[in-house]
């Protein structure tokens, strides 16, 4: 299914009708606010993007930034600004790619099946993790024990991925708070990382520290066979 995030109602028509040609379920924002509401309710079954730059709301960087904290789901933005400024920003933000509008549909689709292709080469990247009981789909950005899915908030589950790629490693308390520097408005500092690390291992049912391991005076270890 993808996600066109566009306040440009004649373009938001034309990407639908193209896409729906191919075959494509389509679902629809023209906002940040929007985006990020249709996001967080569809995440598990969003495999593609394309976003809007500008947004009446705000700018498309925020909400490739909220979907970057979650998935790796291929993202395209899309433009009126031709500069290398923009394109900067927008690769640096977790875009996959850039096109300038106006553009061909059929460069868009020529671009989209690249991407595709390059997101899933001979060896896929493992997406599905375990900790204890609890499984964790990067790609849906989604956590569940036992089948039942465990919410956590966005500084937990980013604080999770951290873990998670950095599994068996010691990590001292400065580098997770560099790994969660947070552009997006929720301020980590020293003595909250000590709560969201709690939160964490108690949604993890984990309070005991079995798994998400307390290295004294040191750091955190996330157990290799947990």
């Amino acid at each position: 299914m993808i996600l066109i995030v566009e306040d440009d109602r004649m373009l938001m028509m034309g990407l639908q009708v193209a896409l729906k040609t191919k075959g494509s379920q389509v679902l629809q924002a023209g906002s940040v606010r929007e985006a990020l509401s249709v996001y967080d309710q569809q995440a598990g079954s969003i495999d593609f993007v394309l976003l809007d730059m500008r947004l009446p709301d705000g700018t498309g960087m925020e909400v490739c930034r909220h979907i970057r904290r979650r998935s790796s789901v291929p993202i395209i933005f899309l433009t009126a600004c031709d500069d290398e400024k923009n394109a900067v920003e927008a690769l640096g933000s977790g875009g996959d790619d850039y096109m300038t509008k106006p553009f061909h549909l059929r460069e868009l689709l020529a671009r989209m099946d690249a991407i595709r292709r390059r997101s899933a080469p001979h060896g896929e990247k493992k997406t599905i993790f375990r900790i204890g009981e609890n499984v964790i789909d990067i790609r849906k950005g989604r956590v569940e024990r036992q089948g039942r899915e465990i919410l956590l908030s966005a500084v937990e589950y980013r604080l999770l991925l951290v873990f998670l790629q950095n599994r068996g490693q010691l990590l001292r308390r400065n580098q997770i708070l560099s790994f969660l520097w947070d552009d997006g408005g929720e301020f980590v500092n020293d003595n909250t990382l000590t709560v969201y690390i709690r939160r964490l291992r108690q949604k993890l049912d984990d309070e005991d520290g079995q798994q998400i391991e307390t290295v004294r005076g040191m750091g955190y270890r996330l157990r290799e066979d947990s």
